[in-house]
């Protein structure tokens, strides 16, 4: 055994598809989230039975519900793990609705010089032939191959960025993809072949920055509408016209057509927001490839390339910082 497998493992749980339970075996679809625990979904994969780990289970929910509350708790077991020497790298399970935006929460806000690896399943525990006992078999051997530090997702084999990953298929065992970056590398018989290095971290996170997210009540209320033909300003200046009994509007994120294009009516309301009401725009793309091409005619700052629930995401993190 290397050092570097003689290095223990962590094992966090959130629920999840993977953690799923229904009444048939043969139902794939008819099932409960979050049933089964991440120590039993451990106890299922021969392969980790040697291997030095720590198991523990930081929520159980459907991750179509994720939301703060459950993203601080994983921050803070992450956070102490991660600066312990003994700790080589740790594992997430997770839901696959919302994988995507976990995987961003969790690389913006700490950065990990060390790989954290979340994995899925796209049935549940239950199932006939269950994908979550391979997958999490897989997302121990990139966690304990990894050569570079950052948040990762694992499924079906393949192993893509937090940057750039994002479900798209509703119900096939592959549903991630990344894009036109492609995935970083894949998982063949147990072993890890990157296809190209790993997110490095550039500037390292602070503890203040990560007690700031830990402390905060909620995130700064960004949300995000699409443009569509025959669109109007109506959702936008609704969403201006709430009162006190809501949190302030701080953000709008505009899923664009295109080129982050955005029809006329709703553009007026967008600019009415910035320039009236100080609300933050940024323009992302509804286009499942490509990004917003910077141009001299955008309205509006655009997202860096990044998908609109990420680019929500971004804006939110960014007010939350500067407060």
């Amino acid at each position: 055994m290397d050092a570097n497998q003689s290095r223990r493992l962590v094992i966090l749980g959130t629920g999840g598809t993977i953690a799923g339970r229904a009444t048939q075996a043969g139902d794939n679809v008819g099932y409960v989230a979050g049933q089964v625990s991440v120590e039993d979904l451990v106890a299922a994969v021969p392969t980790l039975a040697h291997q030095a780990l720590t198991v523990e289970q930081v929520a159980q929910v459907d991750s179509k519900d994720m939301g703060l509350p459950v993203w601080q708790a994983l921050v803070r077991q992450l956070w102490v793990h991660l600066n312990d020497p003994e700790v080589q790298a740790v594992v997430v399970t997770h839901g696959t609705d919302t994988l995507e935006e976990t995987a961003f929460v969790l690389q913006q806000v700490l950065r990990p010089s060390k790989p954290v690896v979340l994995t899925c399943a796209m049935r549940p525990a239950s199932a006939l032939a269950p994908d979550g006992p391979q997958n999490l078999s897989d997302a121990v051997a990139v966690a304990l191959q990894a050569s570079g530090g950052g948040v990762v997702v694992v499924c079906a084999g393949k192993v893509h960025s937090a940057r750039d990953v994002a479900k798209v298929h509703t119900y096939q065992l592959d549903a991630f993809d990344s894009g036109d970056a492609g995935p970083l590398g894949c998982v063949e018989e147990g072993q890890l072949r990157a296809f190209k290095p790993w997110e490095m971290v550039r500037d390292a996170v602070t503890e203040g920055s990560v007690e700031r997210f830990l402390s905060a009540p909620t995130l700064p209320r960004v949300e995000l509408v699409t443009s569509h033909a025959d669109a109007d300003g109506s959702v936008v200046r609704a969403l201006m016209g709430q009162g006190v009994q809501v949190r302030p509007l701080r953000g709008i994120v505009v899923a664009g057509t295109g080129n982050g294009t955005v029809h006329k009516a709703m553009l007026h309301a967008l600019e009415e927001a910035q320039t009236t009401r100080g609300v933050r725009v940024v323009l992302a793309s509804r286009c499942a490839r490509g990004r917003v091409v910077p141009h001299a005619g955008l309205s509006f700052d655009h997202s860096q390339g990044l998908s609109p629930v990420k680019t929500r995401l971004a804006l939110a993190l960014e007010l939350l910082l500067a407060d």
